[in-house]
């Protein structure tokens, strides 16, 4: 099998597993406070990377290290609005929702660095919109705090996206993909400091926090750091489209959720919107912003 096949299977494996984690952390926060759950996650998805990249954090300067720690902040901040919106918002909604970081990208590239967009994004914009408020109408969504939240958490994804781009040029990406994740675990940590810690007791908890730290965390950050070697960034963020489908699927499968014709066509609508703002002509005049959303290696990512 070519390279190029078996990088486009991780990462179509990859996404696939960060749309697993929607329901599973929604039902994982119904029994733990969202924001321990995110401490206890981060703190341990921090640990191993660190261990096997000590050498290039090593040789991070102050100022990469404050750079790195501040993203990793935004990143924290996106993954609280997001996760404590999952409490209330369905799993496969959320998916959708998040997606919409893809469309918000380049529209902060066009507001504060007056990025040229091309019209193939203003449709996008257009799509994403119409998308949410179907989504809005008396049901799936009912116009929730957990949907604001969510959207919240997207704009700040977006927000990392441009950052990352701007900032951490010729820094080493196993390094500042672990200090993000170190600055994502301080960041929740001091949100849920001021009520105190609960320590889950539940095994499903524990079962949930190792699934996303481990697996949608590290193995994942491994995978696309190799996979992206081997397909172009436009390609990657294309197949990492289908997070919210398979966020839905497995919400669906094992979630207990329904499809239902609002969910079916606004999820559409967001999904189509998503693959024409991912494209790499969607913004004209661009200074080379960063295709994904995860701290991990430069990129999505999700829950």
């Amino acid at each position: 099998m070519r390279r190029s096949t078996t990088a486009t299977l991780a990462i179509v494996l990859i996404t696939a597993i960060w749309g697993s984690t929607f329901f599973i952390i929604k039902d994982a926060v119904a029994l733990v406070d969202p924001v321990d759950f995110l401490a206890v996650r981060f703190a341990i998805g921090a640990l191993l990377p660190a261990i096997l990249f000590w050498r290039p954090i090593s040789r991070l300067t102050p100022r990469q290290w404050l750079i790195a720690l501040a993203l990793g902040g935004v990143y924290g901040l996106a993954q609280i609005a997001q996760t404590i919106g999952l409490q209330t918002t369905a799993a496969s909604v959320s998916g959708f929702i998040t997606g919409t970081y893809v469309v918000i990208t380049p529209l902060i590239m066009w507001a504060v660095f007056r990025s040229r967009l091309a019209s193939a994004m203003w449709l996008a914009v257009a799509l994403a919109v119409a998308g949410l408020g179907i989504l809005s109408l008396n049901g799936v969504m009912g116009g929730g705090v957990g949907e604001l939240l969510t959207l919240v958490g997207a704009a700040l994804y977006a927000v990392h996206i441009v950052l990352l781009d701007r900032w951490s040029r010729a820094m080493d990406a196993s390094a500042l993909a672990t200090v993000q994740l170190v600055g994502v675990a301080i960041v929740c940590g001091l949100a849920g400091a001021p009520g105190g810690y609960q320590i889950p007791a539940d095994s499903t908890v524990w079962g949930a926090i190792l699934y996303t730290a481990i697996a949608a965390g590290i193995v994942t950050m491994l995978l696309q750091t190799w996979a992206q070697r081997h397909i172009t960034p436009t390609r990657v963020v294309l197949l990492m489209t289908l997070e919210p489908v398979f966020a839905s699927v497995f919400a669906i499968l094992f979630g207990g959720e329904f499809l239902t014709a609002r969910l079916l066509i606004g999820g559409s609508l967001i999904l189509l919107a998503t693959v024409l703002g991912s494209r790499s002509d969607a913004v004209v005049t661009h200074e080379g912003a960063g295709d994904n959303r995860s701290p991990a290696t430069n990129e999505t990512t999700s829950l």
